[in-house]
């Protein structure tokens, strides 16, 4: 449906977070080794971000424009297993949402 002269054009959001998704095949060395080597954050803001998944489920690791959030959230499920547990099948999940 063609939009009327004057009306605003919808907005596509300019900003994402990469969002990471806790599950119970991960241990917190893994989760803040990947951040660290993946983000570039220091050890002690991964460690937040382990500890914010394991208490709330997900965690925001970074707020960017959508291509470079697609990129992280891909490096993400990328990263594969965690070699400290044997129950590991793979790597964590990750999404990408608009930021508002």
């Amino acid at each position: 449906m063609p939009r009327e002269q004057g009306e605003p054009s919808p907005r596509k959001p300019w900003l994402w977070h990469v969002v990471l998704l806790d599950d119970q095949e991960h241990s917190y060395d893994y989760v803040i080794r990947m951040v660290q080597e993946l983000f570039g954050t220091s050890a002690a803001r991964a460690s937040q971000i382990a500890a914010t998944v394991d208490e709330h489920g997900r965690a925001i690791v970074m707020t960017t424009h959508q291509e470079l959030a697609e990129l992280k959230r891909e490096q993400i499920l990328a990263y594969g297993r965690d070699p400290q547990l044997s129950s590991s099948t793979g790597s964590m999940q990750a999404v990408i949402e608009p930021a508002e």
